[in-house]
């Protein structure tokens, strides 16, 4: 006979709050009938109500769980009162723990031994029983409540009844778990996907390690994070360890490639070396930024403005048009600016020069898509204030930020006209000549009156 007993959350006995079950142990087999169930409900008070019931239901998951493990058995051994001729039968019962909710719940297990060909026995293990003790709803609990700011100090406090979750089992959790993380990330098929669009950027993660990520954007206009690699900075040793890397996982183009960065030059370079004919793109955000930072406050409404047309407007020539604009605005006011305008050169103007519909032109002047990723990457990891160099800590971290954040990725604007880009960057290619020209080449689509910005 057990019974189970069921406290207010006050600590103090209640008559009407007891689960009494009956558990009947014969030849082995387990099961509970319910005898005495919250007769007088609501004399509990409503603060109690809700304790009340959680401890119904955990009760009544007991219960359940025993009822599996005796039709497990009866289907095992036969039943309790025919006996058969098979090779298993009941041997008694033993105390055992299962996990509710990933707190442990104290039952009686039943017992079944399997009879050997050489003489002898063997315990079998009920597959019930093992499932009412698997670790991995508990272990997602954990790793969750790790991840939205708990420490590993705190866990215990957390989950009080719950085994292993002391800090040192918490952190071995973590690090099998992070462990899976860049494994999933890494292991990616990308060869299945038709890539267009690169986009490159680094996220520094402490005072001595920097990560550059790289996001990719498929023929269908759908946002996938590809790989990071990380150093001490965005050096050329890191940009090509995660080409390299990508190129031996399937990331390659039938087409030119663009490539959308942020003005770092060894960012470019390394492109340039893995995608020779590839298109790259200045965000024309940083630039913007980083002119802004060169005037005086009373300039910046009307830099913005130019910015704005420069990102809606349609085609290389009204392009051209804004950015010569753009110089008899700066010219006047600030020689460094005006330098800053320049410095881009061709890459300024690169999406417009593809002549494609500006409906494109919000996702892919800017590096936002990859910037908006490492926002809520930082959300994630702001609890985080030191990153250990002598482990994989970054990259456990990075990948589990990463690819929650991905879980929020959606197609980017204008994404129908995708094919128009890719047939763009495929005449590009095809026009591609073998070998340079000898001469200066004028461009095909600025007429010969237009004034070129000297990018």
């Amino acid at each position: 006979m057990l019974k189970v007993e069921r406290w207010s959350p006050r600590r103090q006995y209640i008559a009407f709050c007891i689960f009494q079950f009956t558990s009947v142990t014969a030849d082995g087999e387990t099961t509970m009938t319910e005898s005495s169930l919250l007769r007088e409900l609501g004399q509990v008070s409503n603060a109690e109500v809700g304790e009340v019931f959680r401890e119904f239901l955990r009760g009544s998951i007991v219960k359940m769980a025993c009822e599996v493990m005796a039709a497990e058995v009866a289907e095992l051994c036969g039943p309790k009162h025919a006996p058969s001729d098979c090779r298993t039968y009941r041997a008694g019962s033993a105390a055992g723990r299962i996990l509710v909710e990933g707190e442990r719940e104290s039952v009686t297990r039943p017992r079944v031994r399997e009879r050997q060909e050489a003489g002898g026995s063997r315990e079998v293990e009920l597959i019930s029983y093992a499932s009412a003790n698997d670790p991995e709803q508990l272990e997602k609990a954990v790793i969750q409540a790790l991840m939205s700011g708990v420490s590993t100090r705190q866990m215990s406090v957390v989950k009080p009844k719950s085994p292993g979750v002391s800090r040192s089992s918490v952190s071995r959790l973590w690090q099998e778990a992070g462990t899976r993380l860049i494994d999933e990330l890494r292991s990616r098929d990308l060869s299945r996907h038709t890539w267009c669009i690169l986009m490159l950027d680094g996220i520094r993660l402490s005072s001595d390690q920097t990560a550059v990520v790289a996001l990719g954007i498929d023929s269908e206009g759908c946002k996938h994070v590809l790989d990071f690699a990380l150093g001490s900075s965005e050096n050329a040793v890191v940009s090509n360890e995660l080409l390299a890397r990508l190129a031996r996982r399937g990331f390659t183009c039938s087409q030119r490639l663009l490539a959308v960065l942020d003005g770092s030059d060894v960012l470019r370079k390394a492109v340039k070396e893995h995608f020779p004919d590839s298109v790259i793109q200045r965000c024309l955000v940083h630039k913007e930024r980083n002119i802004r930072g060169k005037l005086s406050k009373r300039h910046t409404g009307e830099l913005a403005r130019l910015f704005r047309r420069l990102r809606s407007v349609q085609g290389y020539t009204a392009a051209q048009e804004v950015v010569g604009e753009l110089e008899a605005f700066l010219e006047p006011l600030n020689a460094e600016a005006f330098k800053s305008l320049h410095e881009a050169g061709e890459d300024l103007l690169a999406l417009h020069r593809l002549e494609v519909p500006n409906t494109l032109h919000r996702s892919l002047l800017s590096t936002n898509a990859i910037e908006n990723s490492f926002l809520n990457t930082r959300r994630r990891l702001g609890r985080v204030t030191r990153f250990r160099a002598d482990t994989d800590q970054a990259s456990r971290w990075l990948s589990y930020a990463l690819l929650e954040a991905e879980k929020g990725f959606h197609r980017i604007s204008g994404h129908k006209e995708l094919p128009k880009l890719i047939a763009a960057l495929a005449r590009e290619h095809e026009a591609t000549p073998t070998k340079p020209p000898s001469g200066p080449v004028p461009s095909p689509t600025a007429p010969a009156t237009a004034r070129a910005p000297s990018l």
